[in-house]
């Protein structure tokens, strides 16, 4: 009795299985089933079963036999949207806003000008390095990184960001999110207070409560982030180059007031520089670490904005007093980005590749980001004023009319197809209603105009 239940039970779920393919679309008309034996043996199931299941099937309508073609969905049905394996799910860091898009939005945040990466290079260096994989190449990579890559980082910000760090102290990561997770976790105890800028990038609050930790909200003034007032606080999450979202730069004197802060407050700097690179009037600033003598500073890099955030690859830099600390957790919290990806980043910045496309986009962001100004004023001018910035990969259009609701024109926008983030939803006070858009992947002056009265419209 027991065994004619199971049967029976076994014939309708491989039904069921083929049948809601079929109705959601996954399997199309013409698509090809698997015979009865392949499936019998997938599913562990009497090859009896599965083809009494189809029997039902083709007694339905919904497959047919086509002899050595093997058994097929009917070419007489309707065809179901299938589901895109594009889709990715478009969302505001920290709200629930979400929309589902197969493209870049125009004014994404967080997305370099990806039509001015050089792609042909760096699939012929892809290429190359699959090649040339050795047995070796396919165990689990380093934890901390793969040494060929830390030691190019420290070259580079040594060079470039004025940031003095041996190889050691360099630690590879998944993200921002991971970076502050591991650094956290190495540095902090739960319900530890963790000065954030304000305002600042929403995500980072999350992360930090996700972590036990207590986010304190610290002002931001037109030279950067204040000095904190809790001597309660431990760490503080900075942006220094362009503060997050105001793009303002931390003045000399208010880096040299900070560091004593940390100094004297046994406290730590997390330092953000997610776009320290792009500087649009004169050269980039040198990192807030390059003056850190008493080793308060943990540096975190990216290279999702200075290259395609699908690398998934990241770096902090801890004081060289750390790296024991840090490694001890590395089996918990590193990133364990595939050896692969790694090496690529590694040649694309050994040949010189890497220094080069940064010049060449700090030209270009600065171009695309003037004639979007200049664009924003012309057909907004009576609605809207633009913040002045001296670099970063967004721009701020606040206002002029203060009782705006600005998060519910950025959700508008965001419905009808144009990315944007309120300003008021990056503090924890009242601001003054804004909206936070980046340029960088808007190409020409004509492609501006055309988004801008769009928007103009929708306002």
């Amino acid at each position: 009795m027991q065994k004619s239940q199971n049967k029976l039970f076994a014939y309708k779920l491989v039904y069921k299985r083929i049948h809601t393919a079929i109705l959601e679309g996954v399997l199309k008309p013409g698509e090809r089933i698997p015979s009865a034996r392949a499936l019998a043996k997938e599913m562990g199931l009497s090859r009896g079963s599965v083809e009494e299941g189809y029997a039902l099937l083709k007694s339905e309508g919904f497959i047919e036999a086509k002899g050595q073609a093997g058994t097929r969905v009917s070419q007489n049905l309707i065809e179901q949207p299938k589901p895109s394996l594009n889709e990715v799910t478009v969302r505001q860091p920290g709200f629930t806003t979400d929309l589902q898009t197969t493209d870049i939005l125009p004014f994404q945040l967080g997305i370099p000008a990806l039509d001015a990466f050089p792609f042909k290079t760096w699939a012929r260096m892809a290429a190359r390095n699959a090649r040339n994989t050795a047995i070796d190449n396919l165990t689990y990579p380093s934890v901390y990184g793969l040494p060929e890559l830390r030691l190019a980082i420290a070259q580079y910000l040594n060079l470039y960001r004025g940031v003095q760090c041996q190889p050691t102290q360099v630690f590879i990561t998944s993200g921002y999110v991971n970076s502050i997770k591991w650094i956290t976790k190495a540095l902090l105890s739960p319900d530890d207070k963790v000065g954030v800028e304000d305002p600042g990038y929403p995500l980072t609050k999350l992360i930090l409560e996700n972590e036990r930790l207590t986010p304190a909200f610290v002002p931001v003034d037109g030279s950067g982030v204040t000095i904190p007032k809790e001597r309660e606080i431990k760490a503080l999450v900075v942006t220094p180059a362009h503060q997050s979202p105001t793009c303002v730069s931390l003045s000399l004197q208010r880096r040299q007031m900070l560091l004593d802060w940390a100094a004297g407050n046994d406290s730590w700097i997390i330092e953000d520089d997610y776009d320290g690179e792009y500087r649009h009037t004169g050269l980039p600033l040198p990192a807030l670490k390059s003056l850190d003598t008493q080793d308060r500073v943990i540096y975190s890099g990216t290279f999702s904005k200075v290259l395609f955030p699908n690398l998934r690859t990241a770096y902090i830099v801890v004081p060289q007093n750390l790296v024991s600390r840090f490694e001890q957790l590395s089996d918990l919290y590193a990133g364990n980005v595939a050896g692969l990806t790694q090496l690529c980043i590694f040649n694309f910045m050994q040949e010189g590749h890497f220094t080069r496309h940064i010049q060449r986009m700090r030209k270009l962001y600065r171009k695309r980001r003037e004639f979007a100004a200049k664009l924003f004023a012309q057909y907004l001018g009576n609605n809207l004023s633009i913040e002045p910035q001296p670099g970063g990969m967004h721009m701020i259009l606040k206002f002029n009319d203060p009782s705006c609701n600005d998060v519910e024109i950025a959700n508008k926008l965001l419905h009808e197809g144009l990315y944007s983030q309120a300003l008021s939803q990056w503090s924890s006070k009242k601001t003054h209603p804004g909206l936070i858009l980046s340029f960088t992947n808007i190409k020409t002056e004509e492609e501006c105009t055309a988004l801008i009265l769009r928007l103009k419209a929708l306002l």
